[in-house]
């Protein structure tokens, strides 16, 4: 009986746009499909830890002292992260 793999948000995001945009990749990578997906997992984590450390300390990211200020920017910061592991992890 098979095994169901389960992923975090990008491995997960990763699947679905390999089964809708490249079949035959999903299908050459196989049983390592599931060791692909999981390293797409701490890849995401890994670049979401280095790039919140990095751009946290920019004049642009800093806190303010002003609560609705700082949730914007931390909401901006989490938003151009997100976008950066989504265009060199998970859609490529």
């Amino acid at each position: 009986m098979a095994t169901k793999q389960v992923y975090g948000k990008y491995g997960t995001l990763a699947k679905m746009y390999l089964e809708e945009h490249e079949p035959a990749r999903t299908w050459a990578l196989g049983k390592n499909l599931p060791e692909y997906l999981h390293g797409i997992d701490r890849q995401a984590d890994e670049l979401f830890d280095m790039m919140y450390e990095k751009l946290s300390k920019s004049d642009e990211f800093k806190r303010t002292g002003d609560y609705l200020t700082d949730v914007r920017r931390q909401n901006e910061l989490r938003q151009r992260i997100e976008e950066e592991i989504l265009s060199e992890l998970v859609y490529v």
